[in-house]
């Protein structure tokens, strides 16, 4: 009898380590099965730019100016234990090419800094003691190494096959690995089938991603538009092969779909979201504390980004010092308890849409312009259209079914944008002022809510009780610029 049990273990054991390489499907195969499983993970953008305070520093600066004070890795993946995430996404060698891990194919690491300590172990042995999996981030693109200007781009290629080797063999268990600054070369010149094989077979269950995945022509750089992935077999994959697709920081459409053809095949791809803690939208932490989003808004954004069998990654960088600050750290955990996420248990869903996809009308429209700013924007399920209004008082109209109810509305304002110095950090500025929310009721209009302030980025209103109306209406009373909303949402939570 116990051979028979060691006989099942360790047939199930080989099956769980064979290579789980992308393959024509509609249906996740094991790999996509874990990601989806994860769901939420914390990622981590911490290196020479937190220094330098750039965000795409050129691999000029100097290794010595990385010098954390307080480093402490062992911080960084407790606040995400308590933040409820289940994973962590660190960046170990950004645009830049410094990195994170002594390599032994560089002398631009943490080996040649003030602070030597191997900071990718550091967070794998701190994943292991908290019970988070470890994922990597892993920049295509570097602008250090001699090697990537080589004429023949294979000797790049042997660079990067040398450095995977050392972070998936180095450092225990690695389930997801996160490719960016592909679009600074062809496809082809990344290699690809190569570098993708080699992951699989030093980490069987690690899923591979590659930033801007999709095309809208086969053999094209020709972007496709993230919310018009609402059809199957549409788009095809430019990095190939690859198991789930990204674009950061661009959010799904709420019909998001999953199959994209490369050469005649259809193969199931879910989305990653990645999104930054910070209002202002910085990946690498500055000197300035900055405010970090509402908590409103990111409990939407997680309902969104996690919605449909896509998962989402937060962006909480550690400061020069090394350590995660306490306000931002304080903002994820409440995140964390208002969602009341719980281990080994299925992420928390919204509330049912009872407007998505509803008619729409609008007084107002910009430039008459229906096609592209009509309101039924406002309800399509897309985070990059939206009702755009030409008048600066207009009112939204939204037909609903009166047997729904509904006892919460989010809203996602279109605001204006103003960029700070560093070119990525930017401020948020709310059109509408000052609004009501109206149901249609006996024959007239009647005011559920009303409120003399800015918007927000995401506006959530919650109910203490139910309603149901055959249409609903935003009226807009005061605003600084015509007003624009990118969704508006009315939820049975």
């Amino acid at each position: 009898m116990r051979r028979i049990f060691l006989f099942v273990c360790l047939t199930m054991f080989a099956q769980i380590m064979i290579a789980q390489e992308i393959l024509p499907s509609n249906t996740p195969n094991e790999s996509q099965k874990l990601l989806l499983q994860r769901g939420y993970g914390m990622f981590m953008h911490f290196g020479v730019n937190t220094f330098s305070g750039e965000e795409w520093s050129d691999g000029t600066v100097p290794a010595q100016m990385y010098n954390p004070t307080k480093l402490d890795c062992d911080q960084w993946v407790k606040v995400a234990r308590d933040a409820g995430f289940r994973y962590v996404l660190l960046i170990t060698k950004h645009h830049d090419g410094f990195c994170l891990w002594d390599s032994k194919y560089t002398d631009y690491d943490v080996a040649s800094s003030k602070v030597p300590t191997d900071v990718v172990a550091a967070v794998s042995k701190a994943c292991k003691k908290y019970g988070l999996k470890f994922a990597i981030y892993y920049s295509l693109w570097d602008r250090h190494d001699p090697s990537y200007k080589d004429k023949n781009p294979e000797k790049y290629v042997d660079y990067m096959a040398n450095q995977l080797t050392e972070l998936l063999t180095n450092y225990g268990q690695v389930c997801e690995l996160w490719f960016d600054g592909g679009w600074d070369r062809l496809p082809t010149n990344w290699n690809l089938p190569r570098i993708y094989s080699l992951v699989k077979k030093l980490q069987p269950t690690c899923a591979v991603g590659v930033n801007i995945t999709i095309v809208r022509e086969e053999n094209s750089r020709k972007t496709a538009p993230l919310d018009s992935m609402t059809v199957d077999n549409k788009y095809f994959i430019q990095y190939f092969p690859t198991d789930f697709r990204l674009w950061d920081p661009i959010i799904a459409n709420k019909s998001d779909k999953k199959q994209y053809l490369y050469k005649g095949n259809s193969y199931y791809l879910p989305f990653e979201h990645t999104i930054c803690l910070s209002k202002q939208w910085n990946w690498f932490q500055k000197d300035r504390p900055m405010p970090v989003r509402d908590l409103d808004e990111l409990e939407e954004l997680f309902y969104w980004c996690t919605d449909k069998d896509n998962t989402l990654v937060v962006n909480v960088p550690p400061d020069k010092t090394g350590r995660i600050r306490e306000n931002e750290a304080d903002a994820v955990i409440s995140l964390g308890r208002r969602l009341n996420i719980q281990k080994n248990k299925p992420l928390p869903r919204n509330g049912k849409f009872i407007s998505f996809a509803a008619e729409a009308s609008a007084s107002s429209v910009y430039q008459s312009d229906h096609l592209h700013y009509g309101a039924q924007m406002a309800v399509d399920g897309g985070m990059q259209t939206r009702w755009a209004s030409e008048d600066s008082l207009p009112e939204l109209v939204i037909q609903l079914n009166e047997k729904d109810r509904f006892n919460k509305i989010s809203i996602f304002e279109y605001c204006d944008v103003k960029n700070s110095a560093d070119g990525f950090s930017n401020v948020r500025v709310n059109r509408i002022q000052s609004y009501t929310i109206d149901i249609w009721k006996d024959n007239s209009w009647n005011t559920i809510y009303t409120i003399d302030e800015p918007m927000g980025d995401c506006k959530v209103i919650r109910f203490p009780r139910y309603y149901q109306t055959s249409k609903i209406r935003l009226k807009v009373l005061r605003s600084i610029a015509p007003p624009s909303i990118y969704e508006f949402n009315v939820i049975d939570f």
